[in-house]
């Protein structure tokens, strides 16, 4: 009996290893540290990465979740009580950080073309651009993104997912981070890219006004509409300048038109949407026949797509309709996200492309890069899924006000800067409506001399395309230096 009690109990555990080893489950708290050397604007940059975990508590201080990030600190800067530090965010929401982290800011970038196409092998390749010369960076994934995980299942989703919620647990998590690290006296720099906008929006007025952690920038990388509205006839006619700048592209616009560079084109449509379509939209069925007509001429002659088509619309053609309409002739698509991107449906009919080929094209990049990254660059070992996009549904969207907390918070810190980086040929985030942003969260003019924008000829994610790959990262790096105060200069209005 006792030899049957013994091999059971032996048993047991056997199991309960063997079901220890195959449950997937990532440390609270965890890091891999390795160093590196990069090269950038000729000159050498060592640095010290920090890959790892650390928690996300609830209100008892009991670990509920943990986000997955990595941090790098360059080595060869004694002073780190001026050594700016940047916290980077993407978007989605329910996306990993690695969009900006191996494409855009950080010491490596995708093995990709010159505008944007995968290449194989996959992998990486050094940034030559890189900001890590002119400040240290975190990379963070947020909750269910990346290899990030809730750890306490019995927690509600909606202390995570929700444009408020997480805000708040980001916020205490950035904190943590900086007291960690011994970096509150440095300045600070947050960076989101699409939904990632949303949330530092949100995030430098939470930690101004709950933690008191005040911050020098705030870079908005093809930002949402920040819960700014644009309802009614704006909404309709701010399309059509991103319009123009595809037709552009793809030359497809009138002769004297496409004969002219994006930089003369683009003010005129700007102009015209603004002096024109959004009033006549705002007419309705009052607008003169004779009218509308001539106007949806006109909004042909800009976007490469016929009049009669806007005069189905009434003059308010879908952003969805205009992917398949545009090329549809040649049997073509377009891309949501990057309209230089091209694609083919099953059929050329329809009223909306059968997927978008920009992301198509960038996932298939992204996701062995990362993999591949992770464990062989980073020496972070798990058998968790890098999640690209991860389940983070349903979303609570109620109650944003992200875009005028973000002014909030400028109106109170009068260190806080914010530059705006749109791509011309962004579909989903579209330029025109990112100057909106800028205008409307400012009505009165008062913090113009803080705010920036800056375009590219190149999409949602700009920095893919070679060119704008270095342009776009120097317009961070000079906005870094800009936005630092002189030594001693006082926080205050005149």
């Amino acid at each position: 009996m006792k030899k049957h009690v013994l091999i059971l109990c032996f048993l047991t555990i056997s199991l309960s290893w063997t079901y220890a080893q195959e449950n997937r489950e990532i440390k609270v708290e965890s890091s891999s540290v390795t160093t590196g050397e990069a090269t950038i604007k000729g000159k050498r940059v060592p640095y010290k990465a920090t890959a790892g975990t650390m928690p996300v508590w609830n209100e008892e201080g009991k670990p509920i979740a943990t986000l997955f990030y990595t941090y790098y600190e360059r080595t060869d800067v004694s002073d780190k009580a001026s050594r700016p530090l940047v916290f980077s965010f993407n978007g989605g929401p329910g996306s990993g950080s690695l969009w900006m982290h191996l494409a855009y800011t950080g010491p490596f970038v995708l093995n990709i073309d010159e505008e944007g196409y995968p290449l194989q092998p996959y992998g990486v390749k050094a940034n030559p651009h890189s900001i890590l010369d002119v400040a240290d960076i975190v990379y963070i994934d947020p909750v269910n993104t990346g290899y990030s995980r809730i750890v306490d299942k019995e927690v509600p989703r909606s202390t995570f997912f929700g444009i408020n919620a997480d805000i708040k647990y980001l916020a205490d998590w950035v904190k943590t981070f900086v007291s960690r690290q011994n970096r509150w006296p440095s300045p600070k720099y947050l960076i989101g890219e699409s939904y990632g906008t949303t949330r530092v929006a949100g995030l430098v007025h939470e930690l101004q006004n709950s933690h008191w952690m005040y911050f020098n920038g705030v870079v908005l990388v093809s930002p949402t509409g920040l819960g700014l509205d644009r309802s009614g006839p704006v909404a309709k006619a701010n399309y059509l300048p991103y319009y123009a700048a595809t037709a552009w592209y793809h030359k497809v616009l009138p002769a004297d038109l496409q004969s002219k560079d994006l930089d003369e084109i683009l003010p005129e449509v700007e102009k015209y949407t603004l002096d024109v379509v959004i009033p006549a939209i705002a007419k309705g069925g009052a607008l003169d026949p004779e009218e509308r007509k001539a106007i949806a001429k006109k909004m042909a002659y800009y976007s490469g797509i016929s009049e009669e088509v806007f005069m189905q619309f009434a003059l308010a053609v879908p952003t969805s309709y205009y992917w398949k309409e545009l090329m549809r002739d040649k049997g073509l698509t377009v891309g949501r996200l990057d309209s230089r991107y091209r694609g083919i449906d099953q059929t050329d009919a329809g009223e909306r492309y059968d997927y978008d080929p920009a992301l198509t094209a960038w996932n298939h990049a992204f996701s062995p890069a990362m993999n591949y990254y992770a464990k062989n660059v980073l020496k972070y070992e798990t058998d968790l899924t890098y999640y690209l996009f991860g389940p983070v549904h349903p979303w609570d969207r109620s109650n944003e006000n992200t875009g005028n907390q973000l002014a909030q918070a400028m109106l109170q810190n009068p260190y806080l800067h914010v530059m705006t980086q749109s791509g011309y040929f962004d579909g989903g985030t579209d330029y025109f409506n990112a100057k909106f942003n800028m205008w409307q969260m400012d009505p009165a003019g008062k913090l113009q001399d803080r705010m920036s924008f800056k375009g590219y000829r190149s999409g949602h994610m700009m920095y893919l395309r070679a060119e704008d790959l270095a342009t776009s990262n120097e317009d961070i790096r000079q906005f870094i230096q800009k936005s630092l105060p002189a030594k001693d200069k006082p926080a205050k209005y005149w």
